[in-house]
């Protein structure tokens, strides 16, 4: 998909990433808009958690350009870094402070004032339904709640882009369901450009668009009914595994 210049949040074009023989992507090219929510579904192994290592700024592709919020990637790394919020697929809360003492933590980290970090906190704990949890122990709260501080967490900047790494792995499925439903509404109020990765079909089914990934080749990059429409399939789970199975990449 093309967007224009106004309103484009995320570009990655022509990446490529590989470990030794290994090519974990080949040559990825897709946008993401602002207030889109773009689903990007693959099994384990598709090249998720490589693209969103090389989003958060820890890899860098062996080619191709990233541009985030107008700022290249390769040249101008902090300010792209600056405009994103990530919940990464493993729990990064310090389970020995409280739920303020973390969020003061990340505040810190981008020059926030205790005092604007404390007005941040409160908004965003309000808006993941955690109020009043301020002087809670992260270690006593539920692995759904959690989720929810590192949410919060990541907004907490004012964040143009959000970057969702299977943030719903090992959750419940009401809490699987909550975070997927605080997302949405962020990206639709806020107009947030979110990039969530899963492995779930059922997480995909009111995504703006599904880009499909496999085996480092980008399978599929539509809506979700053009998805359907062109399996044949009835069902996105359906359609995924004729896609992933169907057609398999042959360069590995």
């Amino acid at each position: 998909m093309d967007v224009g210049a106004a309103d484009l949040a995320l570009r990655i074009s022509d990446v490529s990433k590989s470990y030794g023989p290994v090519k974990a992507l080949d040559t990825i090219s897709f946008d993401v808009a602002r207030g889109e929510f773009v689903a990007l579904l693959g099994p384990n192994g598709a090249g998720k958690s490589t693209l969103f290592q090389m989003l958060s700024g820890l890899f860098v592709a062996d080619s191709g350009r990233i541009v985030v919020d107008s700022h290249d990637m390769a040249r101008d790394p902090v300010p792209a870094l600056a405009g994103l919020g990530i919940v990464f697929q493993q729990p990064t809360l310090d389970l020995e402070l409280t739920v303020a003492g973390n969020l003061h933590f990340h505040a810190g980290l981008h020059g926030l004032s205790r005092a604007e970090a404390g007005k941040r906190i409160a908004r965003e704990l309000a808006n993941v339904g955690l109020s009043g949890s301020e002087h809670v122990k992260a270690a006593t709260l539920s692995g759904g709640n959690r989720r929810k501080v590192e949410l919060a967490r990541a907004l907490m900047h004012d964040v143009r882009i959000l970057l969702m790494d299977e943030p719903t792995v090992g959750l419940d499925p009401a809490s699987r369901a909550d975070i997927l439903r605080l997302v949405h509404a962020l990206c639709n109020e806020r107009k947030i450009a979110v990039l969530w990765a899963t492995h779930l079909c059922e997480e995909v089914g009111g995504a703006s668009r599904i880009v499909v990934l496999h085996n480092g080749h980008l399978l599929n990059d539509s809506t979700p009914d053009t998805f359907l429409a062109r399996s044949g399939k009835p069902n996105i789970e359906a359609a995924f595994l004729d896609l992933t199975v169907k057609k398999p990449p042959t360069s590995r």
